[in-house]
């Protein structure tokens, strides 16, 4: 392969940088772009990967992650996303242990960094996809790398090109989000895949001759391995490796090849595809990628995952003509995201894009614009008699295409209608296209070349700004979520996740508003109504909440979590039967279910069925041995019912798993005090309430120990603490009362 005259790289209005100072650069940029979300906090997807996954966790055996999915569940469960990428997993748990713990920085740099990195490579990237692969001196020798270092024969072209893809705006959902690390590690071993696939070829004539190293090839493979592990997108390496061994290491002239298959003009000389490796070493990567796909297969277990209408509404279309119509209008959203970054939105599902259900839908205009588009893209590609544009062009179309394939729906059905985090690869190859097409507008127009290149500083600076400020929207879920109800206001998941985050922070009158919008739009919304009945239920608005909780369980009868809280909702509204039913449906749904077994026995409490009600909660504490309220529960009911040395036992018992819990120390100190074991019981008080000072019934309790102790002085302090800190207590004040008299009792009685 002889290395490319990019006439038009010159034209560009950018300084021609040396390689160091070029990634330097680009890496500035990438930083500047979004370091203000390096201290933000968990948002989103990250609760869910992050705080509530239990292989990040030292405890956890580290070969959970081989056998988990992303998001901690086990690969084998039918209700698991399938998506496997344990070296991702490996990093968060990582970043665990050196933060020592949920601490959102300790997550949030690496992925910024890791972005400084990605877009500084692609530097690299570009320089061989545009310019080819020329080294600055030396010769192949047999079966070794090539010598010498490699030449950028396009700097200002792959300048650009990496700045653009710096400071994209569409990447802050993969950058300012911890989760969005999957898409980061893939790209970073996407690219070393890719770079390490060029290092298999010599200079000069070897290449012709069809030398090659395998052990280069062998290793882009195993880094696409990894790439894979990190997210599924990362075979898609292969692709780019193919089309680059294609058009540029062999210089195949596809215009030429369809016309020979097409027309049969002329046969194919196979010897020549032979005599120059190609087809050794596309039956590498074809053999390599098959087994890649065969293991992830087998590993996935059960099928690939169950996705609802809610998710990809498209896919349930239903005739095949819609579910394409609605395809192709995902994928022009996608174009639009990348042409024009501004409108960004967590999450694009839920009636945010509605269908289109007619060919008089005006929105159809858009997906032949797409296709329009395209096709002119590709016929340059194929047909320009400039060798150059043909090369950067299909290059350019495969590196924005290939990546974007495994979330098209064209293979299988993907779990969301558009995600901006799919975009991170493709927008390389549509950077690639942008940086040709400023280069040839600078090459054309040649006399304008300094309002162009303000033109290139402009578009840069947009970038730059908006990526700032769409990264600081990242750094909580208030301005996030709240964020998304400009782009999306059709969208029942924003409304609900707004309201979820009201509720959090206390201010459930509002949140109930967006609950109810999010119902409205998606009346089918199961996890509003659940969200929303259990603040009903609170506020005792009972009825309603009924009302709610039974329509979700008859949408989605195993919603256990739907299931207790209409348990609970009937048990406050006394109906027992119906409330054990919901019970026992939401324990027959999730086996393992230690709060829905600890309401259960509140019911039993309250219908006085003591033994059911101890059972119920000692199966809370078997599933839950932290399972604090369900101890407490135990310790109280056996006291009250006059078991006061089994109420013993098990107070002891859980301090052993709870040492620190103020709660069960006043229930056991309660137990002991009947028990005139005083000494004992007041050191429970004592600790209970070096936990927490400011508990009135623990001083209140404890003045009564004292009182039935004859420690006058010592009980009248804790009784006069207690009414300060609760005025209202119930019969505190009369006990202290009580205990004035008899101190004037003894002071009178005294000689």
């Amino acid at each position: 392969m002889a290395p490319f005259d990019v006439y038009w790289d010159h034209h560009i209005p950018l300084p021609k940088l040396p390689p160091l100072k070029a990634k330097i650069t680009v890496a500035t940029v990438a930083l500047l772009c979004f370091i203000n979300s390096y201290d933000g906090d968990f948002v989103f997807d990250d609760s869910e990967a992050i705080i509530n996954n239990k292989d990040l966790r030292p405890t956890t055996p580290l070969s959970n992650i081989w056998n988990n999915d992303f998001w901690g569940s086990n690969l084998s469960s039918n209700s698991s996303h399938k998506s496997y990428r344990p070296l991702t997993v490996l990093t968060f748990r990582l970043n665990y242990l050196l933060a020592g713990g949920h601490y959102p920085v300790g997550f949030h740099v690496p992925n910024v960094v890791l972005h400084a990195v990605i877009s500084a490579l692609m530097v690299d990237v570009f320089a061989v996809l545009i310019g080819g692969l020329s080294h600055s001196g030396g010769s192949g020798g047999g079966g070794g790398g090539g010598g010498g270092g490699v030449q950028n024969l396009a700097p200002r072209a792959s300048l650009l090109a990496a700045l653009l893809f710096a400071a994209h705006p569409v990447h802050t959902e993969s950058v300012a989000g911890v989760v969005g690390r999957a898409d980061l590690l893939c790209a970073l071993f996407f690219q070393l895949s890719f770079l390490t696939y060029c290092k298999a070829f010599h200079g000069g004539s070897d290449r012709c001759e069809g030398k090659f190293s395998v052990q280069w090839v062998a290793l882009s493979l195993l880094l696409c391995a990894a790439a894979m592990l990190c997210k599924e997108q990362g075979i898609t390496v292969l692709g780019v490796n193919a089309a680059f061994d294609v058009l540029l290491i062999c210089n195949v002239n596809l215009f030429e090849l369809s016309q020979r298959l097409l027309l049969r003009r002329k046969d194919i000389d196979v010897g020549e595809l032979v005599r120059t490796g190609l087809l050794s070493r596309l039956a590498l990567l074809a053999v390599g990628g098959a087994s890649m796909i065969y293991a992830r297969w087998r590993i996935m277990g059960t099928g690939p995952p169950v996705f609802t209408e809610a998710d990809n509404p498209a896919s349930f279309a239903d005739s095949m003509f819609l579910r394409i119509v609605n395809y192709n209008y995902y994928y022009s959203l996608n174009a639009w995201l990348l042409l024009c970054p501004w409108w960004l939105c967590f999450d694009w599902s839920m009636g945010c894009v509605p269908l289109i259900n007619s060919v008089t839908d005006w929105r159809i205009v858009w997906l032949l614009l797409l296709w329009c588009v395209l096709i002119g893209l590709i016929s340059q590609a194929l047909c320009s008699p400039d060798s150059q544009r043909r090369r950067t062009l299909t290059l350019g179309l495969v590196l924005l295409l290939v990546p974007f394939l495994p979330a098209c729906n064209l293979f299988f059905r993907v779990g969301f209608v558009v995600a901006e985090r799919v975009l991170y690869l493709s927008s390389a190859g549509y950077c690639l296209l942008l940086a040709y097409a400023l280069g040839h507008c600078c090459c054309r127009w040649a006399r304008h070349r300094r309002l162009l290149g303000v033109c290139v500083l402009a578009l840069l600076g947009v970038y730059v700004v908006r990526c700032a400020h769409r990264s600081h929207q990242w750094r909580s879920e208030q301005s996030l979520f709240s964020s998304a109800l400009l782009v999306c206001p059709l969208n029942a998941k924003v409304h609900y996740n707004v309201g979820k985050n009201l509720a959090d922070r206390g201010n459930t009158t509002t949140a109930i508003s967006y609950y109810r919008e999010a119902v409205r739009l998606h009346p089918t919304y199961v996890h509003a109504m659940n969200n929303l009945g259990n603040i009903l239920k609170e506020r005792e608005e009972l009825v309603e909440a009924e009302m709610l909780l039974s329509k979700a369980v008859a949408i989605q009868p195993d919603f256990a979590a739907a299931w207790m809280n209409l348990g609970i909702v009937q048990n406050s509204l006394q109906k027992f039967s119906a409330a054990e039913r919901s019970y026992w449906n939401a324990i027959s749904f999730r086996k393992k279910y230690p709060d829905c077994y600890y309401n259960l026995g509140r019911l039993y409490a309250d219908q006085n069925r003591h033994l059911e009600a101890l059972n119920a909660w000692k199966n809370a504490t078997m599933l839950k041995p932290d399972h604090s309220l369900a101890w407490n529960n135990m310790v109280i009911l056996l006291d009250n019912t006059g078991n006061l040395g089994q109420a013993e036992l098990i107070g002891r018992e859980a301090l052993k798993l709870l040492p620190n819990d103020h709660t069960i120390m006043f229930s056991l100190a309660n137990v002991l005090g009947k028990q005139q074991k005083y000494k004992e019981s007041e050191g429970f008080f004592l600790l209970a309430l070096k936990i927490n000072p400011n508990s009135a019934s623990c001083h209140g309790n404890l003045a009564v120990l004292y009182h039935r102790w004859a420690r006058m002085e010592l009980a009248k302090r804790h009784y006069e603490l207690a009414l300060k800190l609760d005025p209202e207590a119930p019969g505190t004040l009369g006990n202290y009362q009580m205990l004035l008299r008899k101190m004037e009792q003894l002071r009178r009685s005294a000689p």
